[in-house]
């Protein structure tokens, strides 16, 4: 099972190194063949067009990741919480105030004590 989880890492670890050279390459050749005929400005190496892609990454993009990023948890929990009676509900609500209150077990204890 470990081996299934290290195969699939290295996995998308190459392919995430694969899409980083490519992405700089073609920064590079765009730059390199846009850039002087355009602006005169000089040419540039593929670390250069790879602080470019990382700095207009930073400034116009951020690093918040993809746009609905979670949705399918979302969608997921929403479907399973439609299926809960109002028992459950209720259960969950509690346990997840003692899970992420600041008292923790102590919150527990002071919760008003409606019926379950």
């Amino acid at each position: 099972m470990k081996a299934k989880w290290v195969a699939r890492a290295v996995k998308i670890g190459a392919m995430g190194i694969t899409a980083v050279v490519v992405f700089g390459f073609v920064v590079m050749n765009l730059w390199n063949w846009l850039a002087p005929a355009v602006f005169g400005a000089r040419t540039i190496t593929f670390w250069q067009a790879l602080g470019i892609l990382i700095l207009s990454k930073i400034l116009f993009g951020g690093f918040r990741g993809r746009p609905g990023y979670g949705g399918h948890w979302r969608r997921r929990m929403s479907a399973r919480w439609e299926q809960m009676t109002p028992e459950e509900r209720e259960k969950f609500r509690q346990g997840m105030t003692g899970l992420y209150s600041r008292g923790g077990a102590a919150a527990e204890a002071s919760a008003d004590p409606r019926p379950v």
